[in-house]
């Protein structure tokens, strides 16, 4: 086994978890990975015998170790075994132990006569009886289907007869003790991309794998080939890191050309790292160094994997195993190739089945009761004996929707929403009225589309809202303007100067008209703040507010009775790429490239929650139509759907071969579909956490989604200048997911996307940005020309 070295490593101090809703702490070098204490010595195999176990305790800080003259790397590694020994020893752990021993070759003579060295007695929690230090570093259970590998501490107990457990504690902490740096002992042997093995055999070690991998059966081979990305990543970055620069050249030459098509582009980010002063600072290598590529394999691949690298000996790739990889392990039949390719392609590889088991209030909430004035005009018109029939069963509907409670809602109060004021309450009689002689789409009867281009646009349009009534649209340009225009005859009106309204009498009837400036009524209103490009804007349900977002790392509030800037909230140091209302209002979230989404209220200038996790830029954000949850889309090619009561992260979706651009909830709140650069549409079940469908057919990035008010269809636009519309009843029936399905992730995607296909629409040369069913489920769609 290659020695490690002396030199002190970094450490990085405990940070926050990245799903729980704190600020992520600014790029920091990653913690230094933890040499496996069980396996510091010995054969591979004892890191990740059977589950992991949840660490934790209470142990007391290390002391630190006494100065003396430095020992040697192989007598450290002794030490560190022989320390593990005697633990297990004195715990009666005596078949793990002896487990332990056999894979070390060490002789039970030599473990009676040693004696615990300090920089071991440091490593195994120092102060405290023997009883505390063993609760400390083993915790207090067993999971029940995962293997934690890699970055941590590793000791290995007993948790039932004959099997043997690993408990990990976190990098930089040992038994809730934070590592101390003057440690000369620990730190030689927390070591990152520093184990110095004999670069020459790089090559010959990963072909060795790639060799064994190929060779191996076809049930096997697929869920394997899983590794050899994350590996062949770790092991370029290892030999740039010790600067054997001649020798990772020829490494990524020969391989890189093994690897998956979709992480082309990772590969071309990692080519220009060729120096060891290239990696510092670099977003995407901190990624790699810090964040655990998560890999999920049937225990029989596992196990033959493991028994592959003991009989090599090949502790190089072991070593990255256990410090680089999460391998998510499953009791069952192993995956197939089209299986593991449906949901891989993320930047951190697939998501931990236990961030996809919290519970989700995906239902809808109660919807306040009212009484809907039957219009007798409303009920003349062309069928005078068929439309009044039609329409009173719907009416029924709409009615009866609002007094059920949906079984998976949240608790109407679970988070404070805005009462509804008496224009509130208006503007949802004339819904539920326009609902009324909404159209029932279908596959028989498609959407009507009316597009609106925007010509001769070379500000550059970057962002697209409508209106829920549909009365006016919203352009955000790249030449930093917001314009909004009315696309119904109503001109926009703005209030009257202060030196005006004094002349107006308050107590008349009409005051509110009164009040509107007829002279600057215009078809077009341009807001002028924003200091780069503008590339989110969102309409707020009552209509009488906007936000836009900019490159400037501000979002702002404008009023749309006076077309001003009311605030301008400041919280993103960085370009913020989307923003969006809440369903209800009041509320709103940002995204941008700080990796994180905030979330917002209208009247506190500092953000409420702040949302962090993601690997790279905050690409779309979206709220649930119950506002519980939001859901965001980023670069690393995950979706995330976060809780807004205390801000944790509740699902992760991985899938998508790119970018995330666009997203929509079904109307009923169960389902989430998601488009990215590789246009594909993938269709999430939010209650289980998988993914249900997938939609393929556009031939460019999908930037707008959209379902129709009833759910019958879902709209797609897309860069290559097409609208498609989807059978969402279809796509979403007879959906696979029972408890086998959600526990292993062995999704049957069925190869249907032309049978859910309704209708393809090409635009003459424009891009489709935006999409918008109205009330009565008329399809608006946005772009503007391109001229190329």
């Amino acid at each position: 086994m290659a020695a490690l070295h002396e030199e002190p490593a970094e450490v990085a101090a405990a940070q926050p978890d990245p799903e729980a809703g704190t600020p992520p702490p600014p790029p920091a070098v990653p913690p230094a990975a933890a040499a496996a204490a069980a396996a510091s010595a010995a054969a591979p195999a004892t890191a990740a015998e059977g589950e992991a176990a949840g660490a934790g305790g209470d142990a007391a800080p290390p002391k630190p170790a006494a100065p003396g003259p430095a020992a040697s790397p192989a007598a450290l590694d002794r030490q560190t075994l022989v320390a593990v020994l005697q633990f297990l020893r004195r715990s009666n752990l005596r078949e793990s132990e002896e487990i332990l021993r056999r894979e070390a070759r060490l002789l039970g003579d030599d473990l009676g006569a040693a004696a615990l060295s300090p920089a071991s007695a440091g490593l195994l929690g120092g102060s405290g009886s023997d009883a505390d230090s063993g609760e400390a570093l083993l915790g207090r259970g067993t999971s029940a289907a995962a293997v934690a590998i890699g970055g941590s501490v590793a000791t290995v107990a007993t948790s039932s007869p004959g099997v043997a457990a690993v408990a990990a504690v976190p990098p930089g902490k040992v038994g809730g003790a934070v590592v101390v740096e003057d440690q000369p002992d620990v730190s030689a042997v927390l070591s990152a991309y520093n184990q110095q093995g004999d670069p020459t055999l790089y090559e010959e070690y990963y072909s060795g794998l790639k060799h064994f991998i190929e060779c191996s059966l076809d049930c096997h081979r697929a869920e394997l080939s899983q590794l050899f990305y994350p590996l062949f990543v770790h092991m370029y970055l290892e030999l740039v890191y010790n600067q054997h620069e001649s020798e990772a050249k020829s490494f990524f030459e020969r391989f890189h050309g093994d690897q998956e098509c979709y992480y082309q582009d990772d590969l071309r980010v990692l080519s220009s790292l060729t120096k060891k002063e290239h990696m510092k600072g670099n977003e995407t290598m901190l990624d790699f160094r810090t964040s655990k590529f998560v890999l999920r394999i049937s225990r029989d691949s596992y196990q033959l994997l493991k028994r592959h690298l003991q009989e090599k000996q090949n502790n190089q790739i072991w070593n990255i195993v256990q410090e680089h990889l999460y391998i998510d392990i499953f009791d069952g039949m192993p995956r197939s190739k089209q299986q593991i390719d449906a949901m891989v392609g993320s930047l951190a590889g697939e998501a931990k089945r236990e961030a996809n088991k919290a519970k989700v209030f995906f239902g809808l909430l109660k919807e306040p009761e009212f009484d809907v004035p039957l219009d007798d005009e409303d009920e003349e018109g062309e069928n005078e004996e068929g439309k009044p029939k039609k329409k009173k069963p719907k009416k029924d509907n709409v009615g009866s929707k609002s007094k059920k409670q949906d079984p998976n809602a949240p608790p109407q109060n679970r988070i404070p929403l805005p009462e509804l004021k008496d224009s509130d309450k208006l503007d949802k009689v004339m819904n539920m009225k326009e609902a009324a002689r909404r159209v029932r789409l279908g596959p028989e009867c498609l959407p009507s589309i009316c597009f609106y281009t925007f010509l001769n646009a070379y500000q550059g349009l970057t962002a697209v809202d409508i209106t829920d009534d549909s009365s006016m649209i919203v352009g955000g340009f790249a030449d930093s303007t917001v314009r909004v225009w009315s696309v119904t005859p109503k001109k926009l009106r703005s209030v009257k100067t202060a030196a005006d309204l004094s002349l107006i009498d308050k107590e008349s009837d009409d005051v509110l008209e009164r009040i509107m400036d007829e002279k600057t009524a215009s078809e077009l209103k341009i807001l002028y703040g924003h200091s780069g490009p503008v590339y989110g804007t969102s309409f707020s349900p009552d209509r009488n507010y906007l936000l836009s977002c900019s490159e400037d790392g501000t979002v702002r509030l404008w009023s749309l009775q006076t077309f001003t800037c009311l605030v301008g909230y400041k919280g993103h140091n960085y370009p913020v790429w989307d923003t969006q209302f809440s369903p209800y209002g009041y509320y709103f979230v940002s995204g941008g490239h700080d990796r994180v989404a905030r979330l917002w209220a209208t009247d506190h200038y500092q953000p409420l929650r702040i949302f962090a996790g993601h690997l790279a830029d905050v690409t779309c954000t979206r709220f649930h139509p119950n506002s519980n949850y939001i859901a965001t889309g980023s670069a690393d090619r995950t979706i995330r759907l976060w809780d807004v009561l205390n801000g944790n992260c509740v699902r992760i979706f991985t899938g998508h071969k790119g970018p995330i651009h666009s997203l929509a909830f079904s109307p009923n709140g169960r389902f989430l579909a998601t488009g990215a650069t590789d246009g594909r549409v993938l269709l999430w079940d939010i209650g289980h956490g998988l993914m249900v469908g997938e939609l393929k057919g556009h031939t460019d990035t999908i930037y707008a989604l959209r379902f129709s008010r009833d759910g019958e269809i879902l709209a797609s636009g897309s860069m290559d200048n097409t609208v498609r519309l989807w059978d969402a009843v279809k796509a979403f029936e007879d959906l696979e997911t029972d408890d086998f399905t959600t526990a292993t992730g062995h999704i049957n995607l069925p190869e249907n996307s032309q049978d859910l296909l309704l209708g393809t629409y090409m635009t003459k040369s424009t891009p489709v940005v935006h999409l918008h069913f109205t009330r009565r489920n008329l399809l608006l769609a946005a772009g503007a020309y391109s001229s190329q």
